[in-house]
């Protein structure tokens, strides 16, 4: 298991009219945990992208608990659970300035071959930086 922390603050143009964290925009802040959270491995999205890879997102869950509000520092804990192989699996815990959870989530996103369009194994770059922790 690795996780990893990011924060992120809550801008106005990303909250409603009831002055809650548009539920949309969570989607954007995970992806920003899963970069961040490669990135803190020595991997970027980039690299991989150059080595062939694409990484869609085939599903998505939330569980909303509490909202967020404009210029909330949040905390996006990204965890990956298990060593990937075709897919890999991101769940993330969101936190306010104030410890409090706000929604848990994860994504399933799954190794495709540029080249062929077809779901392939996880790069073995990847899959060894994570057995080694």
């Amino acid at each position: 298991m690795y996780k990893h922390k990011t924060k992120i603050r809550v801008r106005y143009g990303e909250t409603d009219q009831m002055k809650y964290a548009y539920y949309g925009i969570y989607a954007q802040y995970f992806e920003v945990g899963r970069v961040e959270l490669l990135r803190s491995l020595g991997l970027s999205y980039r690299e991989l992208e150059e080595k062939g890879y694409a990484l869609p997102v085939v599903n998505y869950n939330i569980n909303y608990k509490k909202p967020a509000f404009y210029d909330d520092e949040l905390t996006i804990e990204t965890t990956v659970a298990q060593i990937p192989t075709v897919k890999i699996v991101f769940t993330y815990n969101t936190y306010n300035e104030k410890g409090n959870l706000l929604n848990t989530a994860e994504t399933t996103l799954v190794f495709i071959d540029y080249e062929t369009g077809k779901p392939c194994a996880a790069p073995k770059i990847l899959t060894d930086k994570l057995k080694s922790l």
